[in-house]
């Protein structure tokens, strides 16, 4: 699946632009932060080391190569966890009571807006002479513990509780802070800059 959505579609779109002559002014790639292998609570930026330290990652480093070294002028994004709605797996775990956490370890988390996700995507393909790769995440890399006791209290859910051995659900995902200095250099400006914000509006039905 990783495969064709992050490399075979994108080689199959180049070739079929090179067939039939045309060169967009832009490619837009949105890649990952799972490209980060970082698992110690630790900054990263766009100069941080990437590894290929799964299917995915690979496959999404594989593509980020190809879509850089096209002829065409190439943006690459690499998006944190996409939420927003019909996007609310969080919330639905908070909400339902399920929300578990690493006792042992804080872990920090990143994300953005589903609408910040497009306003970001718009406002690259109208820059003028932007980087070649851009980190996408708000401004708040929360710890996830944060997050779950503020939604619970939003929510008037149980608040979270620390994870037993069985728990898998509290095991998933890195442990990284990602930075979107770059990003807002560039002149955007997020709808949504931290999880309230963008949590808030999605628990109020706001589109």
């Amino acid at each position: 699946m990783y495969r064709r959505a992050y490399v075979d579609g994108l080689r199959a779109l180049l070739a079929e632009l090179d067939r039939r002559g045309q060169k967009p002014a832009r490619l837009l790639f949105a890649s990952s932060t799972s490209v980060y292998p970082n698992d110690d609570g630790s900054w990263v930026d766009e100069s941080a080391p990437v590894a290929s330290s799964g299917f995915k990652a690979t496959r999404l480093l594989e593509g980020e190569r190809l879509a850089l070294s096209s002829s065409i002028r190439a943006v690459v994004v690499r998006f944190g966890g996409i939420y927003g709605p019909r996007r609310t797996g969080t919330i639905d775990r908070v909400r339902a009571g399920r929300a578990v956490y690493r006792e042992d370890a804080t872990r920090y988390t990143n994300r953005i807006h589903r609408d910040d996700c497009a306003g970001v995507l718009q406002h690259l393909a109208g820059l003028e002479d932007p980087q070649p790769i851009y980190v996408g995440v708000d401004s708040d890399p929360a710890a996830e513990l944060t997050v779950y006791n503020w939604l619970a209290g939003v929510l008037g859910s149980p608040e979270p509780r620390a994870a037993g051995p069985g728990d898998r659900e509290a095991t998933r995902g890195s442990n990284k802070r990602c930075r979107n200095d770059r990003l807002l250099g560039s002149g955007y400006t997020f709808r949504y800059p931290s999880f309230r914000e963008g949590y808030r509006a999605v628990i109020e039905g706001a589109d």
